[in-house]
């Protein structure tokens, strides 16, 4: 658990609505995205309705989130089913986890998308 969770949530939500839109410059929350191989393997057009989900998620309870970091979401796709998405926080050299997920100056966030059956 982190000492400023309320930060990182406010990081991750900032982070998580970049996601698919181009940026230009150095972005202010640092990070990577990834689907996993479930996901690639559906349509385009259900793989953008997921990623627009994942985007705008806001279903946050204390059971789905017991440090209030908003780094993990679940939810039904019709056409895929359940689908999780996690955030974790590494070093900026993606070598090991980060001193301080609070702090976007030593913290990169890697951002994965999957179905259930994948976790």
């Amino acid at each position: 658990m982190s000492l400023h969770p309320s930060t990182i949530a406010g990081q991750n939500d900032a982070f998580r609505s970049m996601i698919h839109i181009p940026q230009f410059g150095t972005p202010k929350i640092p990070g990577k995205w990834l689907i996993t191989p479930g996901i690639t393997a559906l349509p385009p057009v259900a793989q953008i309705e997921i990623i627009a989900e994942v985007r705008n998620f806001d279903a946050f309870t204390e059971d789905n989130d017991p440090y209030g970091e908003h780094d993990f979401g679940a939810f039904e796709h019709p056409g895929a089913g359940k689908i999780f998405w996690k955030i974790d926080y590494y070093d900026r050299a993606l070598t090991g986890g980060s001193p301080d997920p609070a702090d976007p100056s030593v913290t990169c966030r890697v951002l994965t998308i999957m179905l259930a059956q994948e976790y």
